[in-house]
């Protein structure tokens, strides 16, 4: 193939779909086998009144309350949003790969780094309002210890569409968006440790095994959530709602909001409570990070060897 017209081809081309299609099946495969834990995850994280801290003892409480569905409840609207917004990361990285491959001496950390976190933010501004959407659509219906946390009424996704922006404004749906650009840091930095640790797995076109991925995906993921997670339980509130100041909303949020919820989680838990609900986080990040990578590897691969295109893996 000439180079004319590359750019053209790096981002249009079908290795770059087969990427992005296989990163949406591989996130919404792992979510759906770890969502019960993202459940508790977003329990822990919005209603501070709960007092039980251990990931199993919340799930157990949830399904007592609730009953054992509820630990699935807004299952659809996560992974679509999920679907989505890992299809337009996966396509955009693996584009922008392609395209600096030509770079001096192919990829390196610093520019996988750089190409996430472009990757992040054209995600981010896109896919937000859908992640609002699904927060509330979550939580309905949720039993919450602390009596300030009102309960909303949606049908469904459409209709907490339309009543979001009829009763608060369109800039609602970018709710979070701040806390969510700095946070395009976290799958910048983990795809960064995890390129550079399946390239120095693969060194010598040695093959990687399935289970090398999922420790690689695992490690990677686990570093960036940890360095993050203040920011995803501020991110989380803010897409819920219920947070009462001033200014909050819009497209670039409010920075005020952000350090006000950092400084109010510090002042009623202590600054472990800005890691109130890791441990949920980490079992339902890492686990579904890691797993997500070995299906998105396995269906990259068999397409490509299907279309004898195995040659690009190694690009």
């Amino acid at each position: 193939m000439s180079d004319n017209g590359g750019s053209a081809v790096g981002l249009l081309s079908y290795e770059t779909l087969v990427h992005a299609v296989a990163g949406a099946a591989g996130s919404v495969t792992a979510m759906s086998v770890f969502f019960p834990l993202d459940t508790a995850k977003s329990r822990l994280q919005v209603d501070e009144s709960r007092k039980s801290k251990s990931t199993p003892v919340i799930l157990a409480e949830i399904a007592k309350e609730e009953g054992l569905l509820s630990l699935y409840r807004g299952w659809f609207p996560v992974i679509s949003s999920l679907c989505c917004s890992n299809f337009v990361y996966f396509y955009t990285f693996n584009t922008l790969k392609k395209l600096t491959a030509a770079g001096p001496r192919g990829s390196r950390p610093g520019k996988d780094l750089l190409i996430g976190v472009v990757s992040g933010v054209v995600n981010v501004i896109l896919t937000t309002p859908m992640w609002v959407v699904n927060t509330r659509l979550k939580l309905q219906g949720a039993k919450f210890r602390n009596e300030d946390l009102q309960q909303t009424q949606y049908r469904g996704i459409y209709d907490a569409f339309s009543q979001i922006i009829t009763r608060e404004g369109v800039r609602t749906l970018w709710n979070g968006t701040l806390p969510s650009l700095i946070l395009v840091l976290n799958p910048a930095v983990q795809f960064m440790f995890y390129e550079a640790m399946k390239r120095k797995a693969g060194k010598g076109g040695r093959k990687i095994s399935s289970a090398e991925i999922f420790l690689i995906g695992a490690i990677a993921k686990a570093i960036a959530t940890t360095a993050t997670y203040p920011l995803q339980t501020v991110q989380a509130i803010l897409r819920f709602g219920q947070y009462k100041c001033e200014g909050k909303g819009g497209i670039l949020g409010s920075l005020s909001n952000v350090l006000t919820l950092l400084m109010d989680r510090i002042k009623r838990h202590g600054f472990l409570g800005l890691y109130k609900g890791l441990e949920a986080k980490l079992l339902q990040t890492v686990l579904t990070a890691a797993l997500m990578f070995v299906v998105y590897e396995k269906i990259t691969a068999t397409t490509f060897k299907v279309m004898g295109l195995n040659k690009n893996l190694k690009k």
